[in-house]
């Protein structure tokens, strides 16, 4: 197939940029809500906002486990010529994601109070936590199906529309933000809706691509098969984690900064210092979710030279980037801070001073990411599998736990870096072992 000729620098700027671009825009919806938000209602609804962060991750999480999953298969089966199976298999993705949307909307809803005491709500945010999360609840079927859509347009060669179409959405999201929050003066209602709304655009634009049969996928009927369902769980599954992760750690991290006593103010600088990691781990996700389809082609093809080639070209890439975003963050990060609550000096101080060593070892995080989509591309789930485990539910919560104690509650800040340094330590032992098992067998032959 012509779409992956070429030098692992033309591969990269191909597939991996687009979909760093669409996504970082795709981030920007929850940044412009905090913007918006801190500007126009203060801290209080900051904190309030800060509640739905977990959530949205939890759906983005789901989303793209199905999308990563199914672009896996397709991948592999388009790199073997099996076009129909890869068909059954989109067709697949599609009901997955659909069922999912509905059962989130009808639980969401009923056990909407207990979900937001769940994610951190004080009696002081309740309400308005409340207010913000019932439209991403609502909507969520929208949200999943932008991710799910965008992930398959890629794996059917489209990079650029998946990238314009979560651009768009990201920009339908900025104009609403203004019109719901100022003109309309909806509070924070208006920020959750204008956030709902943007999904739904990017939803619009991609689907004529399947619907007209545009490109090697579209719904066709096929039977149902458990096998297919598992394998697109069990290989999506890394990418759930990898995406959970954010959820995972703003939550366990907003319960510790409650639990420490940094209070509202804590909440609500975390807000702000978590969109800064979403654009970061964007950059690398991105990235890393552009570069699936082609290791999986690769793999399908048996390209097993062209796919080292550019796993290591692309290492140099994530790693030199990640040092960038630290020494920006470095000299850059009060400007930053500053758009958010700009008359506000104590907590842009706060916030200032816990983002130097919130970020210490984000560098290492791009070459986690991508060492788990490699291996998830190339169906090596379980080496994935425990990188992914590594930076989410194994290190983070056993950072927190033991950190504070020892260096005091101000050591709750490093714990993230602290975590990405100890599995990027995990995913180098993998690789050498995985080398040495290598070498070992072609020297048996």
């Amino acid at each position: 197939m012509i779409m992956y000729e070429g030098k692992s620098h033309s591969l990269f700027a191909k597939y991996a940029v687009p979909q760093m671009i669409g996504l970082l825009f795709n981030s920007v919806y929850m940044i412009v809500d905090g913007v918006f938000i801190g500007n126009r209602l203060g801290r209080d609804a900051m904190a309030a906002a800060a509640v739905s962060v977990p959530l949205v991750e939890i759906l983005i999480a789901l989303s793209m486990a199905v999308a990563t999953g199914a672009g896996v298969m397709i991948s592999s089966h388009l790199g073997q010529g099996e076009k129909d199976k890869a068909r059954n298999i989109f067709s697949l993705s599609v009901l997955c994601t659909a069922v999912m949307g509905v059962l989130i909307c009808v639980l969401g809803n009923i056990f909407l109070h207990p979900l937001a005491e769940l994610l951190g709500s004080t009696p002081a945010i309740h309400d308005e936590a409340i207010s913000y999360m019932w439209y991403i609840v609502t909507f969520s079927p929208f949200l999943l199906f932008s991710f799910l859509l965008s992930g398959l347009v890629r794996n059917d060669n489209r990079p650029k529309l998946a990238m314009f179409a979560l651009m768009f959405g990201s920009v339908s999201n900025i104009i609403l933000d203004y019109v719901f929050m100022y003109p309309l003066n909806m509070g924070i209602a208006g920020a959750a809706l204008a956030t709902a709304l943007g999904p739904i655009f990017s939803v619009l634009i991609m689907l004529p691509h399947f619907l007209f049969k545009r490109g090697d996928l579209y719904l066709t009927k096929f039977k149902f098969k458990w096998r297919n369902l598992c394998s697109v769980y069990v290989f999506g599954f890394p990418s759930f984690i990898m995406e959970f992760t954010i959820g995972i750690i703003t939550f366990v991290y907003n319960f510790a900064i409650v639990h420490y006593g940094f209070g509202e103010i804590g909440l609500a600088a975390y807000l702000v210092i978590g969109y800064l990691m979403l654009i970061i781990l964007t950059l690398f996700l991105g990235m890393a979710q552009g570069l699936q389809p082609v290791f999986s082609y690769f793999m399908g093809t048996g390209e097993e030279k062209r796919s080292k080639d550019l796993l290591h070209f692309s290492i140099k890439i994530f790693l030199a980037l990640g040092i960038l975003c630290y020494i920006l963050i470095i000299f850059f990060s009060r400007g930053f801070f500053s758009i958010f609550n700009p008359g506000d000096t104590e907590l842009i101080n706060f916030m200032e001073s816990k983002s130097l060593p919130y970020f210490s070892g984000f560098f290492l995080a791009g070459f986690n990411i991508l060492m788990i989509s490699y291996w998830q591309a190339n169906e090596q789930t379980s080496k994935a599998l425990a990188v992914s485990l590594s930076r989410s539910v194994i290190w983070p919560p056993i950072m927190i736990a033991v950190f504070p104690l020892i260096l005091g509650s101000e050591a709750v800040w490093v714990c993230h870096s602290a975590s990405e340094a100890f599995t990027a330590i995990t995913a180098v032992i993998l690789l050498v072992l995985m080398k040495k098992a290598k070498k070992d067998l072609h020297s048996k032959i």
